[in-house]
């Protein structure tokens, strides 16, 4: 079974910058004014981890 090769690009690199600063902001720059977004709000209003994982997550898979 041959695994697809992922690479890192620079976008990538400036959405998780933006995502340590402030959470919402690196997943609405990967998916809009959507669901996860309105999520990760919710998620960094109940503690700054769980949004922060949340963004880094939707960053790693969404493409």
């Amino acid at each position: 079974m041959a695994h697809a090769r992922s690479t890192i690009t620079f976008w990538d690199i400036f959405r998780v910058i933006f995502s340590v600063i402030l959470p919402p902001v690196g997943v609405f720059l990967q998916v809009g004014f959507g669901l996860h977004f309105w999520l990760n709000i919710l998620l960094t209003l109940l503690g700054y981890i769980p949004g922060l994982v949340h963004a880094i997550w939707i960053i790693a898979t969404r493409r």
